[in-house]
């Protein structure tokens, strides 16, 4: 096998492989990392070959961990890590993974880390990257847990598979005049985002607006779509930012909600909506993101989302000197 780093000319041929993947994600697309500024990271993307053909991509950069360089799935992607075929067994994914160290070490890096997607997001789901990772001398050095709703567990009436505190949250806000549409403006939502954020966490949100544009327009308008609760004067009083991860798989990026409207239930009516909505569009699971960091757990949110019958999937981060 044959490790080397992509090229400008490999774009099409790179994008092809994740579209037609067991495991790969929005993030993994060039398209997608294509929003960051040039000099944000170090880039370095490889792929793995064996005569010519296409077995993996591993978009990465390099970063440096305590002095020394490490090989790292994106930094500014939430899932990385390789994007392998769904014919792929175990043997050749550890030859992949062999492979992929050994160029790091040849290259004098000291070290390798990888968040690799939920299972819900594998075609076929398998553990054989986090085996052949943990083989290599890997450790998890990080288990997020994602609240993730098994959208193929609903049957007509969406509602009753809810706690009957989401459900009562869903009536209040219906009850109060709020509705749930899409809009394509972000500038709308995002102040409310921004402050949520700031107000609550002392952070910013990940992207900024400019290039929460950018990211549409490179991916498309069905990739990147925005959700809003508003009341009878049209006010804004929460939102979803959705991006269409893979064909099985919608990941709710951002959802915040303005404060002062908390005790109308704006996002329990949002919630139910975008559910029924990834419903219709086909998907099989809606990931609404974490619930801990750094696996420390907020346990309202948590019980929030456990609500509308999500229930936490590992997201781990696989690291190691090499």
């Amino acid at each position: 096998m044959e490790v080397r780093q992509l090229v400008e000319a490999d774009r099409d041929a790179w994008a092809d492989f994740v579209h037609r993947s067991n495991n790969g994600t929005v993030f993994h697309l060039p398209q997608f990392l294509d929003y960051h500024p040039p000099d944000r990271f170090d880039d370095h993307h490889l792929t793995v070959e064996d005569g010519g053909e296409m077995l993996a991509v591993v978009p990465g950069a390099l970063s440096e961990v305590e002095g020394e360089t490490w090989f790292s799935s994106y930094p500014g992607a939430s899932y990385g890590g390789p994007v392998i075929p769904d014919r792929m067994g175990l043997r050749k994914v550890e030859k992949v993974m062999d492979a992929v160290v050994g160029y790091c070490r040849d290259r004098g890096w000291e070290g390798v880390r990888m968040t690799i997607p939920p299972q819900v997001y594998f075609r076929r789901p398998h553990n054989y990257i986090d085996f052949a990772l943990s083989k290599q001398g890997l450790g998890y050095s990080k288990r997020e847990l994602s609240a993730v709703i098994d959208l193929s567990r609903f049957g007509e009436e969406v509602d009753l598979a809810f706690r009957s505190s989401a459900r009562r949250g869903v009536r209040k806000a219906i009850k109060n005049g709020i509705r749930v549409e899409e809009n394509d403006d972000f500038g709308a939502f995002y102040p409310v985002l921004e402050t949520n954020l700031k107000d609550r966490h002392g952070v910013r949100p990940t992207h900024t607006l400019e290039e929460l544009f950018l990211l549409r327009k490179l991916l498309g308008g069905e990739k990147v779509r925005q959700f809003v609760a508003v009341d009878d004067r049209d006010r804004i009083l929460a939102g979803m930012v959705m991006f269409h991860c893979n064909p099985r798989v919608t990941l709710a990026f951002y959802i915040s909600h303005d404060e002062e409207f908390q005790k109308l239930r704006p996002v329990n009516l949002l919630y139910r909506e975008v559910i029924d909505w990834a419903r219709q569009m086909g998907y099989r699971y809606l990931d609404l993101g974490t619930f801990t960091l750094e696996m420390d757990v907020n346990y309202g949110l948590c019980r929030f989302k456990e609500s509308f019958t999500a229930r936490g999937r590992f997201r781990d981060t696989f690291s190691g000197r090499i």
